[in-house]
């Protein structure tokens, strides 16, 4: 059996990753996670599973890499780790660059060590070893016309420390295919949102405060516009990926589901209006509060070329996903 690194397993996206595919039992996954206050050993439902092992660890501690590229052989790796929050990365960037950057490129040299004798040249155990970047539309930077989409082609324009690291990490990852023909492919995805989501999120903020009848923050006029994916069918486009992704391209993953902050905020109250009358109407908690700095204002992805070439297409619209997570929430909060 083959086995995968999954790093920031235990994180939002990544445990969902490993809650989906541990249970086919083709593989033996490795969850490498810091276990920052972002990760939480709880969002894993696949934990007693025996093609699943944790351990706790940092990407920027090179040793430890080491010592598990040599003990576990990995043929893939599915790179989720990473400070994500815009917001941390504006009060504290250098996390954000050690992670990020750093911690990415001493995964992306230690697989190269194990899996190559030299620049484009495999060892035979490892010719069909494959590494999955998973990055964010946000390093597209912000859309100004209504009509236009981010594609593969968009010149990368990042506006905050977060989005500049994950730009950066990109790139040390495209420069790895081109120089030493590394086996990688990248995906860049639009917001996500479901289950096991961090509470400091958009949705997860909504739907806490409305239950705990506290003021919903929005930010500056609510009109931000983003494209919501639900984290299972980004998970599966990013398995996809792995395994019919072309080597060195990129793929962009996408809901098609464009919509504004107040929206978002406004629906998640119906729904609660719905499911708590007694508590209706929670619209009433919205409250516009001081825009942060550099707020792009709208992000939309073409996720046209992963549908086209690798057959893949986005199972929920947002209004059939938000249910899901806002009945999911209810049970976590209460």
């Amino acid at each position: 059996m083959k086995t995968v690194l999954v790093t920031g397993g235990a994180g939002f996206i990544g445990s969902n990753f490993l809650n989906l595919f541990v249970p086919e039992k083709k593989y033996h996954f490795i969850n490498l996670d810091k276990l920052t206050y972002a990760g939480d050993l709880n969002n894993l439902e696949v934990s007693d599973h025996e093609n699943y092992t944790f351990i706790e660890g940092d990407i920027c501690d090179v040793e430890l890499l080491s010592d598990l590229f040599t003990k576990y052989q990995f043929h893939y790796v599915v790179h989720f780790a990473a400070e994500s929050h815009v917001d941390n990365s504006i009060t504290n960037p250098d996390a954000f660059i050690k992670t990020n950057i750093t911690g990415t490129f001493n995964l992306l040299h230690q697989a190269y060590s194990l899996w190559m004798e030299s620049p484009f040249q495999f060892k035979k155990e490892f010719e069909n070893a494959r590494f999955l970047h998973v990055s964010t539309d946000e390093v597209y930077g912000t859309l100004e016309d209504d009509n236009s989409l981010f594609t593969e082609e968009t010149t990368y324009a990042p506006n905050s420390p977060y989005s500049a690291s994950k730009a950066s990490s990109d790139m040390i990852a495209r420069s790895y295919f081109h120089t030493y023909g590394f086996p990688v492919v990248t995906t860049n995805c639009s917001n996500n949102y479901g289950p096991h989501q961090h509470d400091e999120k958009l949705i997860p903020t909504i739907i806490r405060k409305a239950i705990q009848k506290q003021p919903i923050p929005i930010y500056g006029d609510g009109k931000n516009v983003r494209d919501w994916l639900y984290v299972d069918d980004h998970c599966t486009g990013i398995y996809l990926a792995l395994h019919e992704g072309k080597l060195g391209e990129t793929y962009n993953i996408g809901g098609k589901n464009e919509r504004q902050n107040i929206y978002i905020a406004s629906k998640i109250c119906e729904i609660l209006d719905q499911l708590r009358p007694e508590h209706a109407p929670h619209k009433e908690l919205i409250e516009y509060v001081t825009d942060r700095p550099g707020h792009d204002f709208r992000y939309a992805i073409d996720a046209s070329k992963i549908e086209e070439n690798l057959g893949w297409i986005a199972k929920e619209t947002f209004e059939t996903g938000i249910k899901k997570t806002v009945k999911w929430y209810l049970a976590k909060y209460n």
